[in-house]
């Protein structure tokens, strides 16, 4: 094993310049939790992988180390090499890690040196970078402060098109699409979120991207979690102390904006009709209690309609019944007691156009 391997740990310049990462532990280990742009060619499968393990525990590093050779031997090595090699030379800025920067990591750079290809692997592997992520989450805060960011806060009713807003602003992040939930009990997604860690990884990246590009940050007013996914504590502070603006959007609009994202998008996005209705149901379903029986009853009554005649007519358009149902009697009585609850101070009110006027004038203009 030679010791003149490259090694970097500059983990600010790999998350700015979006640096593409081979991940060569166990598919395992990466399903639990991995890097942006990141992809897994391990050295050993999870099967692999344990049987090293348990060899490391019982007979200690040197058998363990020999069983590893003898489990990826010259067959099963050459394609895995393959791999790595068509990576690389794919997209030569590559890096490479293990868990710990230590021995996968230096087998694989050294099997592709072999190849005549030099790929750097990462200083302290995994938990190093993941450390390096978890810190700069930790002392978010401090970083808005030092940096004089100014953090500004999109507040409004459900379906008044926060996220379409964002859309149209400069500096924005949108927390809903990388959490992959719209933020209620009908925003999952047919494919699953990410894990937490996956979330976590990717929020610090973007929040590194974001504060190295400008002064500015625009956020959706957003709960401590978007479901299944938490938002760290120090960066839910952090929005939350922001300059809030409201987006203000009547009722028809906002209608219009639920029946576009909530049934004519998302029934694409399921194999037929029958799955996204399943779907729907089990989400009324779980706000059945907070929706209250006689409520509950009504709103499904009027999804069932709507469901019928779509199938019969293939028109949608009597979705909107029960849209706007929830919205006044169910969302709108949630936001009005916790405006009342929590009063807020807003620097700006207006409709959409208004607020994309305001936020412009207000971002264009950089500091420091």
């Amino acid at each position: 094993m030679t010791s003149d391997l490259p090694l970097t740990d500059d983990f600010e310049s790999i998350v700015l310049n979006q640096v593409p990462l081979i991940d060569v532990r166990a598919p395992i280990e990466f399903q639990q939790g991995a890097f942006e742009h990141s992809v897994n060619l391990p050295l050993m499968n999870d099967a692999e992988r344990e049987q090293v393990g348990r060899c490391y525990k019982e007979q200690g590093q040197k058998a363990a180390i020999q069983l590893g050779h003898e489990l990826v031997n010259a067959t099963i090595r050459e394609p895995r090499i393959d791999a790595w090699q068509a990576q690389l030379k794919a997209q030569p800025e590559t890096l490479l890690y293990c868990f710990r920067g230590g021995m996968r990591s230096q087998i694989a750079q050294q099997w592709v040196a072999e190849r005549g290809l030099s790929v750097p692997r990462i200083k302290g592997g995994y938990k190093a970078f993941r450390r390096y992520l978890l810190d700069y989450l930790q002392s978010f805060p401090e970083t808005v402060h030092q940096t004089g960011t100014q953090i500004w806060v999109i507040a409004g009713r459900t379906g008044s098109g926060k996220t379409r807003l964002l859309e149209r602003l400069a500096h924005s992040l949108d927390l809903e699409k990388l959490a992959h939930h719209r933020g209620s009990a009908f925003g999952r997604h047919v494919t699953p979120q990410p894990t937490q860690i996956d979330f976590e990884n990717r929020l610090a990246a973007e929040l590194i991207r974001r504060l190295h590009q400008s002064r500015h940050l625009v956020v959706e007013d957003e709960a401590g979690h978007i479901g299944s996914v938490n938002l760290p504590h120090p960066v839910h502070n952090a929005f939350q102390s922001g300059q809030r603006v409201l987006l203000e959007t009547p009722l028809d609009q906002r209608v219009e904006i639920t029946f576009d994202e909530y049934v004519i998008q998302a029934q694409q996005a399921y194999p037929d009709q029958s799955a996204w209705a399943e779907f729907m149901r089990q989400a009324f379903y779980r706000i059945r209690k907070r929706l209250g029986g006689e409520r509950y009853q009504r709103v499904l009554q009027a999804f069932d309609q709507a469901e019928a005649l779509q199938l019969k007519q293939a028109n949608p358009n009597a979705h909107r019944r029960w849209i706007e149902i929830l919205l006044q009697e169910y969302y709108d009585p949630m936001y009005d007691y916790q405006m009342k609850k929590h009063p807020k101070t807003f620097q700006f009110r207006g409709n959409m156009q208004a607020l994309q006027a305001f936020m412009a004038d207000q971002t264009n203009v950089e500091t420091g």
